[in-house]
């Protein structure tokens, strides 16, 4: 079974460098897949996300069209 977990962010490099390594460490089984799907943030969240966390998936979104179109739009990434 292969499962994603989808992270919806904007700007939110604080909230990730806080919960991050809790939801890394719980998703270790195999066919888990993480992806943070970025919402046009202009702090340093991406590069925080490529720095220390190279399993994560990167989805970037190249404006900010909130939550509904964030998460759907990541979910066409998924496969």
């Amino acid at each position: 079974m292969k499962t994603a977990i989808v992270i919806l962010n904007w700007n939110g490099r604080d909230l990730l460098e806080k919960f991050l390594p809790y939801i890394v460490q719980h998703s270790t089984v195999q066919g888990v897949t993480i992806y943070v799907a970025d919402n046009a943030s202009t702090d340093d969240s991406i590069q925080f996300i490529e720095e220390n966390y190279s399993s994560i998936k990167i989805i970037k979104h190249k404006i900010n069209g909130g939550y509904a179109k964030g998460y759907n739009d990541a979910l066409q990434h998924i496969k």
